[in-house]
């Protein structure tokens, strides 16, 4: 196991910004942490890297404290934010974070596998947004670590750009553990073999993504035809008409299609849709606040 969470409470006075968490990351696992602004996500991230104190519980990274040294020759982080030296060059920047490492990648590799080796000679306060971003990820994997935290790692990019990230971590990950926060769901999708929904300094989810849609999340039915009674039918059902198709959300859509025949209501062109990432999210925390 490389990180083990056991009850963690972290209190601020009267403020609870986590409240008896506990999960694990294991070996090859890519870990996402969601939850709405506040939630606990850094908090949870900066106790995991030795950064804070619990208040409560207890907290091991690869079996000891995470703020033993030898323990962070072994871990890659990118923060949610983070700032270089104006007039140092890129690949002096790798080089220099390689040196806190015992068995580190290339330069020439960390500037291959991050799409940066035409900026190596580039200096940090030249960047643009993105691909200052871009490098602060690359700085994480630059010491070939057994675990990479990334905190919000394609925050403020664009579209193209954040998938272009998503490629660059996919490849550089090997068999490697992460750990990362994001508040794009499309982004703990892609790349995450297990989600953690964290609100309200609550662990709310631990598990996969087809399980979190299918617990929270409701189907979808669209056709062409007449809306069916729900309530003569003994179904709870949300019924909407949109552009001449009737909408239904439903937990079970397949009982609505068969009281649609045993009603003889005449339908065509029917459709289901999985539930979404996003509607089981806001589901499970209750929407935007």
């Amino acid at each position: 196991m490389i990180l083990d969470f056991s009850n963690v409470v972290k209190s601020y006075g009267a403020l609870r910004a986590l409240d008896g968490i506990s999960f694990a990351v294991d070996r090859n696992e890519i870990v996402a942490v969601l939850g709405p602004n506040g939630a606990g996500k850094t908090t949870a991230i900066e106790i995991a890297l030795g950064l804070r104190s619990a208040t409560r519980g207890s907290v091991r990274l690869f079996g000891r404290s995470p703020r033993s040294i030898a323990v962070r020759r072994r871990v890659g982080v990118t923060p949610q934010e983070s700032g270089f030296p104006d007039l140092l060059r890129v690949e002096e920047l790798i080089a220099f974070v390689a040196e806190h490492y015992p068995h580190p990648a290339s330069v020439a590799k960390t500037l291959a596998d991050f799409g940066l080796t035409h900026l190596a000679a580039k200096r940090a306060g030249a960047l643009s947004g993105g691909e200052s971003r871009r490098l602060a990820v690359a700085l994480a994997f630059t010491g070939n670590p057994e675990f990479v935290v990334l905190d919000e790692p394609t925050v403020g990019l664009d579209v193209e750009s954040r998938r272009r990230l998503w490629d660059f971590v996919r490849s550089a990950g090997g068999d490697r553990s992460i750990l990362f926060s994001t508040h794009y769901l499309e982004e703990a999708e892609a790349l995450a073999t297990r989600i953690i929904v964290i609100d309200r300094g609550r662990l709310l989810f631990d598990g996969g993504a087809r399980a979190l849609r299918e617990r929270f999340g409701r189907r979808r039915l669209t056709y062409v035809g007449a809306p069916l009674d729900s309530a003569q039918a003994g179904l709870e059902v949300s019924l909407t008409e949109i552009d001449g198709r009737v909408v239904v959300i439903a937990d079970d859509t397949d009982a609505y299609v068969r009281a649609l025949v045993r009603e003889g209501v005449a339908f065509r062109d029917l459709e289901v849709e999985r539930p979404s990432l996003e509607e089981a999210f806001l589901s499970i925390t209750g929407g935007a606040r």
